[in-house]
């Protein structure tokens, strides 16, 4: 038997069950094949291609400039380095808001071009039309709620969300909705820990928590956050596994030395 087909993949179906048997969800981001090699052989559950690749690996200061050819690019690399974790991408700023048709367009090419599982999209009852659409058409749907970083402009700040009674009243009932839509899961950022256990308890569907508390079915990071190669980022909620930044620094400034110095390549190194 090869090793390939002994390997169980992630689906949809897994992470519901997941749930159900109250075995916690683990995800991380990944946005090439290298990196998406490396986090599927550790064990993760699901990769969030995010639209984070506008930060961590072009540079902006917000998710908005990404497009969607972009992240087709990006999905693109990290499925062909995955062997069982299940891979889902972000539809970007702009791809999806302004009217349903767009948007299913927008998920298919997604699906099409990429090879990837689902799409995640943020937002609740404002997008109710989109996502319905996108299920209909058979396209698995993980929703976003709390702190939506798309949304960046009109709420002005990074803060936690959801600490007022209206504003949590309307995240409990658009989490219903997105279950009710059809959404397989739906990830809840930066909102207080005990909103996000009510809101776990109160839908069938697995939530995959960032800086919500240790009641969600699931985490979410981000990978270079995680391991620490972005150093001039650290919330409250982030736990660093390693210093990657002062790792790699390190290396680089020791290379520069032994060329600088010929002491690279010695003689066990030529040919």
């Amino acid at each position: 038997m090869s090793v390939h087909s002994e390997i169980k993949k992630i689906t949809t179906e897994t992470l519901r069950k997941m749930k159900f048997d109250k075995e916690k969800i683990t995800m991380l981001t990944a946005y090439d094949f290298t990196t998406a090699k490396m986090v599927d052989a550790g064990g993760v559950d699901a990769i969030l291609v995010g639209d984070s690749a506008s930060n961590v690996m072009a540079g902006y200061e917000t998710t908005l400039p990404i497009t969607l050819d972009h992240m087709i690019y990006h999905a693109q690399c990290v499925v062909r380095g995955v062997e069982r974790a299940l891979v889902v991408v972000d539809l970007p700023f702009g791809s999806y808001q302004s009217n349903p048709e767009k948007a299913l367009e927008s998920a298919v090419r997604i699906m099409k071009e990429s090879e990837a599982h689902a799409i995640k999209l943020e937002g609740g009852k404002e997008v109710e039309e989109s996502i319905r659409k996108i299920v209909n058409a058979g396209i698995p749907v993980m929703g976003h709620l709390g702190l939506t970083p798309q949304s960046i402009y009109q709420f002005g700040t990074y803060k936690v969300r959801a600490k007022e009674e209206e504003e949590a009243e309307k995240l409990i009932s658009d989490a219903k909705l997105l279950e009710e839509l059809g959404c397989f899961a739906v990830v809840l950022e930066k909102i207080p820990a005990a909103l996000a256990a009510t809101v776990t308890k109160s839908i069938s569907i697995p939530t995959i928590g960032i800086g919500a508390g240790a009641d969600c079915d699931g985490q979410v990071l981000v990978y270079h956050d995680m391991v620490g190669m972005n150093n001039g980022f650290s919330p409250k909620f982030l736990r660093r596994y390693l210093d990657l930044y002062t790792e790699i620094t390190g290396a680089v400034s020791q290379y520069v030395k032994d060329v600088k110095t010929a002491d690279f390549p010695n003689q066990k190194e030529s040919y």
